[in-house]
């Protein structure tokens, strides 16, 4: 019979760390087991909280949407194939004309 990845001790004991708020990376590296492995074994013990996600577009940027409904009130020429430019061009494109 193969030994199991973690013993009722070990469990209770990186449980305990986790809830006095040792780190996973910081449990992880004491029991020379990987994060994921330490992660998911406090998930399936119900004690994981994940960390919330940062939201990965700043909020004072306009959105590529808005840019594209932007410069199709300004440009002189149908808009619809600039979904998949990025936001520096059409940026700049909205620059552009709003210069002339």
């Amino acid at each position: 019979m193969k030994a199991p990845n973690y013993t009722a001790e070990l469990t209770a004991q990186i449980v305990d760390d986790y809830q006095s708020g040792v780190s996973v990376e910081d449990i992880a590296s004491a029991i020379d087991k990987s994060v994921r492995s330490v992660r998911s074994k406090l998930v399936r013990e119900g004690v994981y909280v994940a960390k919330p996600k940062q939201a990965s577009r700043k909020s004072d940027e306009p959105t590529k949407k808005e840019l594209i409904n932007h410069l199709e009130g300004i440009a002189p020429f149908a808009v619809d194939g600039f979904m998949g430019a990025t936001k520096e061009a059409i940026n700049e494109l909205i620059k552009h004309l709003e210069a002339q």
